[in-house]
């Protein structure tokens, strides 16, 4: 029952966070960018630290250590991530931009071996990086005579969204504070709301709460709040635990595949070939670079199998 139960909610946080793309582009029609991002987590910050309150002993940050731990997961895994995310998807496939964003688990494993030479990769885990590197590129397609072509820049900056993502998982992680993931991701999200708001004001986007009010706009907005990031933690916590790391990234390539049907039947985005060819060389990047953990970790779940 349990091994149902985890893929239930295993599936579950895969609709939950590959649909999330296609309300962001739903919700990027009525709320400019960088602001909608920034409203998206005001809410979800309140109501994680509401449940950090409610969930664990040590919800407030305290000293030194715990307060940077935070602020790095506020600017790069929220605001960078968040606002690179947002502006690009504006001209881009939610499809596509779920497929780019899979790539950080690639580039986490590659900043990893940057910050610590003693640890580097293998000729098999370069080949994977280089792999998925190469997904990208299929994906983005880059003209050299028009490197700045509307859509290459925007897969850009879902590129880049990946990349401080994967850069603040690695920092996140050396700095190896105790302060208890509720508590990080809490405060972490409003803290990358406040520097979104700034973001927001400093680059003059415009202020009209009457396009907020659409149903469109507070459909998508409740949820990316309420269900991706509130629920979607929660699940996100709760599997975490039970399956490790490594399992639950894999979670990463299976949204891509909710988000390409579901942008399909929403918004009638049809996903071209290069993309698909793409999103394969991703996933065969990231198998080569896993691999080691993967295999322990099938024989981790085969052993508790055969005692069970």
């Amino acid at each position: 029952m349990s091994r149902y139960r985890n893929l239930a909610l295993f599936l579950v946080l895969a609709t939950l966070w590959g649909s999330a793309f296609v309300a962001i582009s739903a919700g990027l029609s009525y709320i400019p960018p960088v602001l909608f991002a920034a409203l998206r987590y005001d809410i979800a910050g309140l109501l994680m630290l509401g449940y950090a309150v409610y969930a664990v002993d040590n919800w407030l940050p305290r000293g030194q250590v715990e307060w940077t731990q935070v602020a790095v997961g506020a600017v790069l895994l929220i605001a960078a991530y968040h606002a690179f995310l947002f502006v690009g998807q504006q001209n881009t496939t939610a499809a596509a931009a779920a497929i780019l964003v899979s790539l950080s688990p690639v580039l986490s494993t590659g900043f990893a071996r940057l910050l610590v030479p003693s640890d580097a990769l293998s000729p098999v885990g370069i080949v994977g990086i280089v792999v998925g590197l190469g997904g990208v590129a299929v994906i983005v397609q880059p003209d050299p005579a028009n490197l700045l072509a509307t859509d290459a820049v925007a897969k850009g900056l879902v590129f880049c969204a990946a990349a401080a993502f994967a850069l603040g998982s690695v920092l996140t992680r050396r700095l190896d504070a105790s302060l208890p993931i509720e508590t990080m991701e809490a405060w972490s999200m409003l803290g990358g709301a406040v520097v979104m708001h700034l973001v927001s004001l400093a680059i003059g986007e415009p202020l009209e709460p009457a396009a907020w009010i659409r149903p469109e706009a507070i459909g998508a907005l409740a949820y990316l709040s309420l269900g991706a990031s509130a629920i979607g933690f929660l699940i996100y916590f709760d599997l975490l635990e039970r399956l490790g790391a490594v399992e639950i990234n894999m979670v990463s390539y299976v949204a891509p595949i909710v988000t390409a049907v579901v942008g399909w039947l929403y918004l009638r985005e049809v996903v071209n070939t290069e993309t698909f060819a793409g999103f394969g060389l991703i996933a065969i990047g990231f198998l080569l670079v896993k691999r080691r953990a993967i295999r322990r970790e099938f024989s981790h779940v085969q052993s508790r199998g055969s005692s069970e």
